[in-house]
């Protein structure tokens, strides 16, 4: 089979599922010129979702647009959720609710990073979530997640509020599909450029986004290989998180999920040692993006993934002529809960 005609079949797969478009769809695939000269590697490019619109952008817009219209079919008027302080995924979910006209309230999880700059927790994402008007209450990460949000959302009930949950990192299969739709942008992308791509690199963590794009390229025959970069300090977690939504999404989309597991490859060198923290080699590539591309990661997420791309780059995992995507998941507002890192 063509991948012309893989494309379409894929195309019809995700056109079945009811969706709400409001990200900046497709995002651009733009070459690192600089980065890569001074990298002398492979040639890099960049998979810009960090600019998917609203709220910021980020990778959870695409997973929204395929969860959002559960919410509305349910008639919810509130959506939940949870994260931490500084969390992407919380600041996409609260700007979605402004966007839809819904209110949203998140459980944040207060103690799960130390805090870095003074204002850390009133800059950033956080400050978004309150000018999207979002509300929150303080958890623990010892509560049990899961929990927290069932008995957040029966007090709302009781208060004549219909809530949706919208799961921690949008990680469940509707929101998977959103990067099914990915790897078919990258697929039309590099096919329209002939481009050759032998990997994508990105921030590893709920699971939803390594998942949607082995299955997509699986399914559209392209035999790049999809790198994690564990984001957690938990490389085996990440790897399970991503195993089972990869399970369901094999499923739902006719592929056998065993001979996909081997495609997993979570890459556990550049976590810093824990969530949220940054280490020299984030900053290295915070630093370098940003003099050399005017590119903007964070410490989090997006700085960890690029300083793996560096990382591997330089102890000959890459060859000089691969073509490597690294794929910007999205997360600056965070930076600026991190400026003691740098020399500014």
């Amino acid at each position: 089979m063509t991948l012309k005609k893989r494309i379409g079949e894929l195309e019809a797969i995700i056109d079945g599922v009811s969706r709400l478009r409001l990200g900046h769809l497709p995002t651009p695939l733009e070459p690192l010129s600089r980065f890569s000269e001074w990298l002398q590697g492979p040639s890099v490019y960049v998979k810009r979702d960090d600019a998917t619109g609203f709220g910021q952008g980020g990778n959870k817009i695409r997973a929204l647009e395929f969860i959002l219209p559960e919410v509305i079919s349910s008639g919810a008027d509130l959506l939940l959720t949870s994260g931490v302080i500084q969390s992407n995924s919380v600041r996409q979910v609260a700007a979605a609710a402004a966007k839809i006209g819904l209110a949203c309230h998140y459980a944040m999880i207060a103690d799960r990073v130390e805090m870095m700059d003074s204002d850390y927790g009133s800059t950033g994402n956080i400050f978004l979530n309150n000018l999207y008007g979002a509300t929150c209450e303080p958890v623990s990460i010892k509560d049990n997640n899961s929990r927290v949000l069932e008995k957040m959302a029966d007090r709302f009930r009781t208060k004549g509020k219909k809530p949706y949950i919208v799961p921690y990192g949008c990680a469940n299969l509707l929101g998977s599909i959103g990067y099914l739709n990915a790897a078919l942008e990258i697929a039309q992308q590099i096919a329209s450029r002939e481009i050759e791509i032998t990997h994508l690199v990105h921030a590893s963590g709920t699971g939803g986004t390594q998942a949607g794009l082995i299955v997509g390229f699986a399914y559209l025959g392209l035999p790049i290989k999809v790198i994690g970069i564990d984001i957690d300090a938990d490389a085996e977690g990440v790897r399970s998180r991503v195993t089972g939504i990869l399970r369901i999404l094999a499923e739902f989309i006719g592929l056998e999920s065993d001979p996909l597991l081997d495609r997993i490859i979570i890459e556990p060198g550049y976590s810093a040692g824990a969530y949220g923290r940054a280490d020299k080699a984030t900053v290295e590539a915070i630093t370098f993006s940003s003099k050399l591309e005017a590119l903007t990661v964070d410490p989090v997420y997006s700085g960890k993934a690029l300083a793996g791309v560096i990382g591997l780059s330089r102890s000959g995992y890459f060859n000089t002529h691969d073509g490597i995507i690294f794929l910007h998941t999205g997360g600056t507002p965070a930076i600026y809960a991190y400026r003691s890192l740098f020399d500014t």
